[in-house]
């Protein structure tokens, strides 16, 4: 393996029990987690009023190092056949993941050159380094393929809800639109059917007719069974999945 597809392993998450990617799997990850926490307490005035200088450094440390990880990346997967010549790294860089490596670092890089409003309005963008860790966590690869192989029943599960969900909102708006201002239209009512349906019930909106609130009870218990449905067949997958890996790693 020349240094070059070594290189593009270790960057991808791919080379398992390479020495140099047992320091850098973790060490992007605590970067990527620390970004996080920067932007997350940026927001707080009195933590980043005093220390505007340490947060200002920070991030230029972290730009110049995804940039560098984000060039070193689309330099290294010309060693792949499939992403070879200029077609091919454009192609590579349309993936979903390379794509947000450009979307975290290129803010950073257009405030430098132009300290606008609304360019320094997009470093929130930042945040999209969490999706980095997908690269470096063998849970979250786990969870991908959870949902991966879970899709057809999300997606049905999803559908029926939003049957649901209309028909409900469209029952309750005509129940109470006569005796309730509340209920105007069936978007409105859709509002109380997803806080009804999701069990949160924030209670600024309510049906107030016998009949409404009958229709009320109903979706709360339906809703709750709903929710089981998804629960249960991730829940099931994860199991699965779980079992496999082991079963792999006893070979």
């Amino acid at each position: 393996m020349s240094w070059r597809q070594r290189l593009f392993s270790i960057l991808e998450g791919r080379a398992h029990g390479d020495p140099i990617a047992r320091w850098f799997d973790p060490a992007m990850t605590a970067l990527i987690l620390a970004n996080v926490a920067a932007v997350v307490l940026g927001t707080v005035q009195s933590i980043h009023a005093p220390y505007r200088a340490e947060f200002k450094w920070f991030e230029r440390f972290s730009l110049t190092v995804f940039t560098v990880e984000y060039v070193l990346r689309m330099w290294a997967c010309g060693s792949v056949p499939s992403y070879a010549g200029w077609r091919g790294r454009l192609r590579y860089a349309l993936r979903p993941l390379v794509l947000i490596d450009l979307l975290s670092i290129a803010p950073g890089l257009l405030a430098a050159e132009f300290d606008a409003r609304f360019l320094r309005s997009l470093r929130v963008w930042r945040l999209l380094r969490l999706f980095k860790l997908t690269r470096y966590s063998s849970s979250l690869h786990t969870f991908g393929r959870v949902l991966r192989r879970c899709a057809p029943e999300l997606l049905s599960t999803l559908f029926v809800m939003l049957l649901l969900l209309v028909v409900a909102s469209s029952l309750m708006y005509y129940l109470e639109k006569d005796d309730n201002k509340a209920f105007t239209s069936i978007p409105v009512a859709m509002w109380w059917g997803i806080a009804t349906f999701t069990t949160v019930g924030y209670g600024d909106i309510t049906p107030i007719t016998p009949a409404g609130r009958l229709l009320g009870g109903c979706v709360a218990i339906l809703g709750i069974a709903m929710f089981a449905i998804p629960a249960g067949v991730v829940g099931a997958a994860f199991a699965e999945e779980w079992r496999k890996q082991r079963s792999d790693d006893d070979q």
